[in-house]
């Protein structure tokens, strides 16, 4: 009941003592001195909130005392041009037949000075209609507020749309790009004629990764504009690769914006390209302070809040904006406008005025909608129209957005369901113009109402940059990594900041920039660049290379001194010498010694995969046969010494029928144990690609190592035999004393593959067969020449010896 009441009361308040007041000198509420405005009258109001100055003096707020009044400092030429572009586009629509003919727009405007409480005031102005402040209510009943056009910023166009859209004003900025506005659960009755940052951001990060620009240092103002919009380009970089050098904040609260500190940031930072989100009036604080730090070797990217303000264009910026300086005249008070250049008069960038004039037309075509209402068809309940002359707010809202108009430009200036206009963007590229004076060049775009692939676009050609060699600057943590070596990331540093490190080995990396090296297929191996993979050179033992040629020459030659030695064995058969020394095991051991050398050429040549299987078993069996004659030649000298005492039962051990029995023995235990090594793991050819990297040795995998080196320690049980047994029966008497010789050629044998074992193992490839071809033919060569040379000595130059007289002789001379 009491709630009926006092609302009763404020109707009677509102209704009849604020008209009453107001209609007595067109006055609402208190006078502040402080807030400027200008006005024109009309029938339908228009209103208008810009920053004619673009700075203030700042004081130090106590909080115990009414605050001090607003100081407002530097002229901001700009809107300045804005207000004139505003009254310009009435003008024009006024005297256009052709929209809201008999119609009159008029406006209010007010100077924000980039505070807001004075956006607060003026905004409250606009609503009430009056110089007065009296909210929900409007003192100029009988004129309509169609909408009201600003601010130029997104904080004070926050700040306007939360009052404004209480009471569903249409507003419409030409310049705030927050994206926060285009929410419209917040900000109902908010438009703009300027893309929202989101396309904004987008574009700024492909313009930086267009250059490859990789290492970034950010700038933002402290307020709703520059944190959002940097956080947006911030996270398109980062999803993109590119790493942040520094971000710092411009403080518009504070008088030197936070310069000293930001400037010295940017000069100790190797970034070279820096993105920057702050309005003009901030940027002239930062850049006046990297001339004084001389900071002249980084390149801003702008965004549109400054990038074509003619503030930053003075003649003292050019050395930071395009790489040359040039003076400023000092004023005498004598100079005409016609000849002085400012951003006012500054006619070659219109964007912010031709942002206002579309706006006004916007405001105007949707109230000429709003007039061409057909009574009963009208949009409203029930089919009802607006009346143009009283119309209440919402009834503009929804023509507004709706609105759709023809620019001069060729474009369709629309609103979306958000309230934001299509997104087109010019690059532009700051140049110094013969006079010296700092000019725009548009040299892209970016237009997201464009054909797929031409939504971004750049002709680098008109670029001009502040370089002597007009190279694309670099503004990379590190250099780029050449192809043949990968990006190893700095620990501690972000991934931008790496090292450069060379692929392993077998690897290679065959672009630039590589995170990661490509190991080589099986078969090839990289170039020395480690660019490319190239097919593996395939070694082994040929019989055209140098030293398979040799030892294959060297094998056959060797292989005819056995033969020449039997022809003379069978030619001096008769003599005593070589009765003594058992003719039959000596021939049998020289056919042996001969196919020892042949052999070798097994080894030597393409591994095919019958030499493989064959080559191991036909050189244990060879060389089993040839120790096992030696052996028995031994046992025989032994057995002959010791069957000569009367009733020996050695005697049998002398006879050519044991012997053979001996050999025979040997040779099959050699054979059941190559047999069941070809059975079980036979040898077999393989492309070895381990143990010589860069080469494909194709050789013979022995199938069971075990196998092998049973077969090689057999082969050295046989001969260790034949020495221990020789070397015991060396002070046998003389006509016996072959034994010596049989210990010396076991000893050298044994020595060969003794020998064999640790080179076999260290050495790779081709030369393992090398190695194993050369201890076949020094072993052969150790047993031919200590068994067979002495003799052949004596039966060809000391035929003296070689009689049955001297063999029997006490006082003869050891033999040989």
């Amino acid at each position: 009941m009491m709630i009926s009441i006092y609302g009763a009361l404020w109707h009677v308040v509102l209704s009849h003592l604020l008209p009453a007041v107001c209609s007595t000198d067109r006055r609402c509420g208190l006078h502040v001195s402080e807030l400027e405005g200008f006005s024109q009258p009309g029938d339908i109001m228009m209103g208008l909130m810009l920053p004619l100055h673009a700075d203030k003096v700042y004081q130090q707020i106590s909080f115990n005392e009414r605050p001090p009044k607003v100081a407002c400092t530097v002229i901001y030429y700009e809107g300045y041009q804005g207000l004139q572009t505003l009254r310009f586009a009435l003008d024009e629509i006024n005297g256009n037949p052709d929209i809201l003919p008999n119609v009159t727009l008029g406006f209010q405007a007010y100077d924000s000075c980039r505070v807001l409480r004075l956006d607060l005031e003026g905004s409250l102005r606009l609503v009430t209609g009056d110089d007065g402040v009296i909210p929900n209510y409007r003192c100029l009943g009988e004129v309509p507020l169609a909408a009201v056009i600003g601010h130029a910023t997104s904080t004070h166009s926050v700040l306007l749309a939360h009052i404004l859209g209480l009471y569903r004003y249409p507003q419409i900025s030409y310049l705030a790009t927050s994206p926060v506005l285009s929410d419209r659960t917040k900000f109902h009755s908010f438009f703009r004629t300027v893309p929202s940052d989101v396309f904004q951001s987008h574009g700024l990060a492909q313009l930086v990764l267009h250059f490859g620009w990789t290492w970034v240092g950010l700038l933002a103002a402290d307020n709703d504009y520059g944190q959002q919009g940097i956080q947006m380009v911030k996270q398109h970089l980062v999803k993109a690769g590119v790493c942040v050098a520094f971000s710092e904040n411009i403080l518009p609260s504070q008088p030197d914006r936070n310069a000293p500190h930001i400037v010295k940031v940017m000069k100790r930072s190797t970034a070279t390209a820096v993105v920057i989100y702050s309005s003009a009036i901030d940027m002239i604080t930062i850049m006046d302070e990297m001339l004084r730090q001389n900071i002249t070797n980084k390149i801003l990217v702008a965004t549109e809040a400054w990038s074509t303000s003619t503030l930053i264009s003075l003649g003292r910026f050019s050395g930071l904006l395009s790489g040359s300086l040039s003076a400023i005249k000092e004023c005498t008070g004598e100079e005409s406008l016609e000849n002085i250049r400012n951003s006012y008069n500054d006619i070659s960038n219109l964007r912010s005025a031709y942002s206002i004039y579309s706006a006004v037309y916007a405001v105007a075509n949707a109230l000429e909608d709003l007039r061409k209402c057909a009574k009963g068809k009208g949009p409203f309940s029930h089919g009802e129209c607006a009346d143009i002359w009283d119309f209440k707010p919402w009834h503009m809202l929804h023509y507004m957005k709706n609105v759709r108009i023809m620019l001069n430009n060729g474009r369709t200036l629309y609103f979306d369901k958000n309230g934001d206009p299509p997104a087109v963007y010019d690059i532009v590229n700051l140049q110094l113009s013969p006079e010296g004076a700092i000019q725009y060049v548009k040299v892209g775009s970016y237009d997201t109402a464009a054909a797929f692939g031409q939504v971004f676009s750049i002709n680098r050609s008109d670029i001009k940059w502040a370089t002597k060699d007009q190279q694309v600057p670099v503004s990379v943590c590190s250099q780029s990594c050449p192809p043949g070596f990968w990006k190893a990331v700095k620990e501690g540093e972000p991934v931008c900041c790496f090292q450069c490190l060379p692929c392993p080995q077998g690897e290679i990396s065959n672009r630039t920039d590589s995170i990661e090296c490509i190991k080589c297929p099986w078969d090839k191996w990289p170039n020395h660049l480690k660019t490319n993979c190239l097919p593996k050179a395939i070694e082994y033992l040929s019989y055209e290379d140098e030293l398979g040629t040799t030892l294959a020459g060297t094998s056959i030659m060797s292989s005819l001194v056995p033969v020449v030695i039997l022809r003379i064995l069978i030619r001096y058969k008769t003599t005593p010498i070589v009765k003594a020394n058992n003719y039959s095991l000596s021939c049998l051991l020289l056919v042996s010694l001969s196919f020892c050398f042949l052999c070798s050429l097994a080894f030597i040549g393409y591994p095919q995969p019958e030499k493989c299987l064959l080559r191991q078993p036909a050189f244990g069996m060879i060389f089993s046969l040839c120790i096992s004659c030696i052996l028995a030649k031994t046992i025989m000298v032994v057995g002959a010494f010791l069957a000569t005492k009367p009733g020996s039962y050695l005697k049998k051990w002398t006879s050519p029928r044991m012997s053979y029995l001996i050999i025979a023995v040997c040779c099959l235990l050699q054979f059941t144990l190559c047999i069941t090594w070809l059975f079980v793991v036979p040898p077999y050819p393989e492309y070895n690609t381990i143990t010589r990297p860069g080469l494909i040795s194709l050789e013979c995998n022995e199938g069971s190592p075990v196998a092998f080196w049973s077969m090689l320690g057999y082969l050295g049980l046989l001969a260790s035999t034949s020495f221990f047994v020789a070397f015991l029966s060396r002070r046998l008497p003389d006509s016996f004393n072959e034994a010596t010789y049989i210990t010396f050629s076991m000893l050298a044998f044994l020595s060969v593959w003794f020998s064999f074992i640790p080179a076999s193992l260290s050495s790779r490839g081709k030369y393992t067969q090398a190695m194993e071809v050369f201890a076949i033919l020094a072993s052969s060569w150790a047993l031919v020449f200590c068994m067979f040379v002495p003799k052949c000595l004596i039966v060809l130059f000391r035929p003296n010896m070689n009689s049955r007289k001297y063999l029997m002789s006490k006082d003869r001379g050891h033999i040989g």
